[in-house]
């Protein structure tokens, strides 16, 4: 389902602000794959998704998406293949538009716009039902202004936008870490129930270890562009924070040190 293979990328090259983001990295990804993904500062995760995104162009190598390469292709024209969560949680809807609102430019992205009515009654019974599915009570809001939601609810929402229309890969971007533990436990049990349910492939950068190694079918490390760990299945399931941590100083050649990266729950 993707394929990223050779790619580098270099930022600001031949200056004295050089830096190498992702060093011959090459990923294979099957239709329904979730995995997490963990590494330290600058490790390259989020330069990755955002190569897949098409943010940057590709210094060298291919991206394909279920069968097609895009390694050439701007970000706009990728987008019908992705789906895609930011960290912050204002980000990826509309603020000053209502809940229905933002269901309806996500239901209807990439087609064409015609001159009828807005929202019909059949689309609005569709958004209900989709809303249950959260459980935040939002389908009895589905006139209220998306920026009066708090930020989980609003994430929970982007979430349910980004997977309206069934993508083929789904990017998740550190999607939780501006949320309270609280909230971000249940937009991760969300998580974990559209993509089951959709079999969506998926792609989730995590801060948090213990997340990594309970949530998806296959976890890697990152360390200066690189996959330098990938466990999957059984070994996955089994795999201690401690073993991890092993795994990557044995492959790395390196001890794992990051400010932001949570060893426990």
């Amino acid at each position: 389902m993707l394929d990223i293979k050779n790619v580098e990328k270099t930022f600001n090259p031949g200056t004295i602000n050089e830096k190498k983001a992702l060093n011959n990295i090459t990923l294979h990804l099957d239709e329904g794959d979730f995995v997490t993904v963990i590494g330290g500062n600058g490790a390259g995760k989020s330069t990755m998704l955002n190569m897949v995104a098409g943010v940057y162009p590709v210094d060298c190598g291919s991206i394909v998406i279920g069968g097609v390469d895009v390694t050439k292709l701007p970000e706009y024209k990728r987008a019908k293949y992705l789906g895609r969560v930011f960290q912050d949680p204002m980000t990826g809807t509309a603020a000053d538009m209502q809940i229905e609102e933002n269901l309806a430019l996500a239901a209807r992205r990439g087609k064409r716009r015609t001159l009828r009515p807005g929202i019909t009654a059949k689309e609005r019974k569709e958004y209900i039902e989709l809303l249950k599915i959260l459980d935040l009570g939002l389908e009895k809001r589905l006139t209220a202004k998306v920026g009066l939601l708090s930020g989980g609810q609003r994430q929970a929402l982007t979430l349910l936008m980004a997977t309206l229309k069934q993508p083929k890969v789904l990017l998740l971007d550190e999607h939780t870490a501006a949320l309270d533990p609280k909230t971000a436990k249940k937009v991760l049990d969300i998580t974990e129930s559209i993509v089951e349910k959709n079999n969506l492939t998926t792609i989730m950068i995590t801060h948090n270890m213990a997340d990594a190694i309970r949530i998806g079918n296959r976890l890697i490390m990152m360390h200066e562009g690189q996959v330098v760990v990938d466990v999957k299945g059984e070994e996955k399931k089994n795999l201690t924070i401690e073993q991890l941590l092993q795994l990557f100083e044995a492959s790395s050649g390196s001890q794992f040190t990051s400010d932001k990266v949570m060893l426990s729950k």
